[in-house]
């Protein structure tokens, strides 16, 4: 492991960069069948996109050369060095302003709002914050992101214990058991070439996962979606924050509880430990 620079490492902090992409329905369509969306007949040019499905568009593809042992992006380049070898999607938090119609073209600005080090049981842990602004060709506000990349040693364990879901049950809940057709899906959906989602081998010997393990950002997508499913309305706002990593072979739970504008969420792993937790706000 490298000495943690933080001064260095926060130099990053203001660099930029922006894209611009097609809201394909095609594309949505096949996110659809990946999630087994209900409504599939809203899947059209001119239907506002579903929550979260923005993370299927705006892809980067790198060759080969320039890509991390881990499948990811080689560091030092829009994000910043990070001298950890493992990363993750840690949680974040999402302002749906507009949300994109199918079949408009869309402008994403990103760029990097914060960088901090924290030292813990398990070690040095480096979060970088991403923000994402997408916008229309007008320049309207339709989507403010703010997302959470955390960064570890890579002879720390991965966590895999319990974390205790509320003792009140919830309102709702809904089961789904991803395949590795699933991950397959998700991860060719938004062209995501790490290896903890496809390489069982990659996962138990270098970063200690008994398993391949579950997209943070796909049962992300599943609780937005649930949210808008329990409480019949639209979101405004969405954060969520993953607990512990849910592995191949697990069976989610999602669970919602629909308060006065506001729905609380969380997802389990064979019901006894929660992967991620969440709370929307509704439009």
């Amino acid at each position: 492991m490298g000495k943690i620079d933080l001064e260095h490492l926060r130099s990053w902090i203001g660099k930029s960069r922006s894209d611009e992409d097609l809201i394909a329905a095609r594309h949505a369509r096949l996110m659809a069948a990946t999630v087994d969306y209900p409504d599939v007949g809203r899947i059209r040019d001119g239907e506002p996109l579903p929550p979260l499905w923005h993370w299927i568009y705006f892809l980067e593809g790198l060759p080969a050369r320039e890509l991390g042992r881990d499948g990811h992006p080689a560091r030092g380049g829009f994000l910043p060095p990070v001298p950890l070898a493992n990363r993750m999607w840690a949680g974040g938090r999402v302002s749906f302003v507009a949300p994109p119609r199918i079949g408009s073209t869309v402008r994403k600005e990103s760029s990097i709002l914060d960088v901090t080090h924290k030292t813990g049981r398990s070690g040095d842990l480096v979060f970088v914050t991403v923000l994402h602004e997408l916008r229309s060709p007008q320049g309207e506000l339709l989507i403010r992101e703010e997302h959470d990349i955390v960064y570890k040693d890579a002879n720390v364990p991965a966590k895999t214990g319990v974390v205790a879901p509320p003792g009140t049950p919830a309102q709702f809940s809904s089961s789904w058991t991803p395949t590795t057709t699933t991950l397959f899906r998700y991860s060719a959906l938004s062209f995501n070439g790490h290896r903890i989602h496809y390489d069982a081998d990659y996962c138990r010997e270098v970063e200690g996962y008994p398993n391949l393990v579950i997209h943070g950002p796909l049962q992300a997508t599943l609780l937005a979606g649930f949210a808008e499913e329990a409480s019949g309305r639209r979101l405004r706002d969405f954060n969520y924050r993953g607990l512990s990593p849910a592995l191949l072979g697990d069976s989610i739970t999602l669970h919602a509880t629909v308060l006065e504008g506001r729905v609380v969420l969380y997802a389990t792993r064979d019901k006894d430990t929660v992967c991620m937790q969440a709370e929307a706000t509704l439009a």
